[in-house]
Formats: structure tokens, C-alpha cells, sequence
């Protein structure tokens, strides 16, 4: 059965979100994230049996890591080591460890295109630990960078998000980009799980591996859209 995760430590209602998952990646301090959040975001996880890992970013909180910036790659390798590394600190203080990377906003988008970027950040999470896994849009640069580095790799896709007919995510800017409804998000999340098309934002049918999928918690009524999808994967 297909698992549910979602970005977590983002100032959003984590607590009713994260009993529906079973994956969470916390935000460490890059786009979003202090020390009580990340902490905050670890116990719920712990309670709830749920397997918790970094979402490092570009060191842009004004906004909210959503723009790419120009970085070498040490740059990037330097941001995914120091960000992980903090959550990993909080992590170990609890008796916990984390158990993936994903990258957030620009930068899982940029590195699910780029495959020099994609490399840094897939290199900077082996070096930290060859045991963590890599979260990357399905069939991205970023899942073959991991591959490449030798790391265990998730294929993502999204319940509240639409496709371009190439598989990459519509922007945020892009009317229609966000899935909003439940049920219609609900019916993509059920496609995925199934092995079925869904349908690009310009109507190509698209088959897109999914060994995780992903919904977001800072979305218009992300709570509801994280209720039907989670009872049409493990209730329907």
C-alpha cells in the first residue's frame, strides 16, 4: 500500500495532519523551522509511529525557500549538511533517528531538473549518512543522482498538485497548480495507488510511479484534502 507524507514544521496544523501519515519531512531552518519547531514536530512524530526526516532548502525565509538562488555546488552541499545536520542533533536528543532527506520548494524542483544540483544534494546526504534515504520527484535527475551515490530512493508524487505533460510539477504561480478540492485530490491519490493515469494540467495522460505521496499542509484546507485522501488509500 502506497504511503502518505507530508512537509512538516512549517507553521501549519501539524498536529491534526501528522496521525494521517506515515512519512513527515521537517523543516530545519532554511525556508522555515527553529529549534522548538523542529523538536515539536519530532515528538508528534515519535507518538504517532511516524517516520520523520530533514527538508533542508535554499537559506531563503522571505520566501519561503521558493525561489531558486544562484549556488555553487558546495553551496548546496554546505546547506543540505548544516540543515540536516541540526534536525539530526534535535533527532538524537530525543532518542531518535531521522530516516530520509527530500529537499524542499526550489530546491527539490531545481534538482529534479539539474543534474549538477541534483548530485550536490544527493553527495551531501550520503556523506552524512549512507543509511538515509532519498525523497525526489518520481523519475527525476534527483532520483538518479541518489541511485548514483548509492542510496536508497522514494519516488514522490502528489495528491494536491498538478503535472505538466513531462511530468514535472506545474508552478504555484499557474492557475489551477493547487488541488484544493478533497475529492479530486482524493481521486489522484487513488490513481497513483493504483498504477492509473492522471491527467496533466493540459489533459495528457500521465503514469508516474509513486512510492510516497506527498500533500502539503500549507495548502487551502490542507486538513480536509489529508482526511478524504487518507481515507481513500486506507479506508476505501
Amino acid at each position: 500500500m502506497i504511503e502518505l507524507n507530508a512537509d512538516v514544521g512549517e507553521g501549519c496544523d501539524d498536529a491534526s495532519l501528522i496521525p494521517l501519515l506515515k512519512r513527515v519531512s521537517i523543516a530545519c531552518g532554511g525556508h522555515a523551522g527553529d529549534d522548538v519547531s523542529m523538536v515539536s514536530a519530532l515528538r508528534l512524530a515519535a507518538e504517532y509511529g511516524v517516520a520523520a526526516g530533514a527538508h533542508p532548502s535554499y537559506p531563503d525565509r522571505t520566501q519561503f525557500g521558493r525561489h531558486a538562488l544562484g549556488a555553487s555546488g558546495a553551496d548546496i552541499m554546505e546547506w543540505v549538511t548544516q540543515q540536516t545536520e541540526t534536525l539530526a542533533e534535535h533527532a538524537a536528543r530525543l532518542g531518535l533517528r531521522l530516516i530520509h532527506v527530500k529537499p524542499h520548494g526550489a530546491l527539490y524542483n531545481v534538482a529534479a531538473r539539474d543534474a549538477d544540483v541534483a548530485r550536490a544534494v544527493a553527495q551531501a546526504v550520503a556523506a552524512l549518512d549512507p543509511a538515509l534515504v532519498l525523497v525526489g520527484l518520481s523519475g527525476s535527475c534527483l532520483i538518479e543522482a541518489g541511485l548514483a551515490a548509492g542510496l536508497a530512493v522514494l519516488n514522490e508524487a502528489f495528491a494536491d498538485r498538478r503535472y505538466q505533460a513531462n511530468g514535472q510539477l506545474v508552478s504555484r504561480e499557474t492557475p489551477g497548480a493547487l488541488i484544493t478540492d478533497p475529492e479530486m485530490a482524493a481521486r489522484q491519490a487513488r490513481a497513483f495507488a493504483n498504477g492509473a493515469p492522471v491527467s496533466a494540467l493540459s489533459g495528457e495522460a500521465l503514469f508516474i510511479r509513486a512510492d510516497t505521496l506527498c500533500l502539503h499542509g500549507d495548502s487551502p484546507g490542507a486538513i480536509k484534502v489529508a482526511q478524504a485522501v487518507h481515507a481513500t488509500l486506507y479506508h476505501g
